[in-house]
């Protein structure tokens, strides 16, 4: 679990690091966006992922690992936006931006944790194109859930499924990394 640990935080870094740079550059715009709007730029990575793996092939130079980046980022996103959704500013500063981040990745390291010790690290197993698929289930579940206005019957709600994103993201991202040191 140490080697995880220190693999999920390796990757966790790279994510924020992007994050906190754009940031940087172009502030808190993504407040603008409903929660649908982030599920669908979630689902467009996760789409391009999966068309590249099925094909081959990409015409655009950024590849896979920069999507899977920007699926956790999405998340983290998106579960802010959660967290704000009566806080009407547009505009956050860097430090709050930063430590809500943090505390998103903090809950979700957490889960993550405590689903490899039931689980038994099983996504070491896995194929990072299932790791993609699981992904776009994740993301249809959000879209039924948001197109029921939030309510579920038996389900867990929306953050659930965006937290999983996270972590299926960052597996695919430890995968990828440990593929290329072969």
């Amino acid at each position: 679990m140490d080697k995880t640990l220190q693999q999920y935080n390796e990757a966790v870094g790279e994510c924020a690091k992007i994050f906190l740079l754009k940031t940087k550059d172009y502030g808190t715009a993504w407040r603008i966006l409903r929660t649908s709007s982030i599920t669908d730029q979630i689902y467009i990575k996760a789409q391009r992922i999966r068309t590249i793996q099925d094909t081959g092939e990409q015409q655009i130079s950024e590849g896979i690992e920069s999507e899977f980046i920007g699926i956790v980022n999405y998340a983290v996103i998106g579960l802010m936006q959660l967290e704000l959704k009566n806080d009407e500013r547009m505009e956050l500063n860097f430090a709050e931006v930063e430590t809500k981040f943090k505390q998103v990745i903090d809950d979700t390291r957490n889960l993550m944790q405590r689903k490899n010790h039931d689980y038994g690290e099983a996504w070491r197993s896995m194929r990072v194109s299932s790791i993609t698929d699981l992904i776009l289930m994740k993301i249809y579940r959000i879209r039924q859930i948001e197109d029921n206005k939030g309510k579920t019957l038996i389900s867990e709600g929306i953050d659930a499924s965006y937290y999983d994103i996270i972590n299926y993201a960052l597996f695919a991202l430890i995968l990828m990394s440990e593929e290329k040191k072969k």
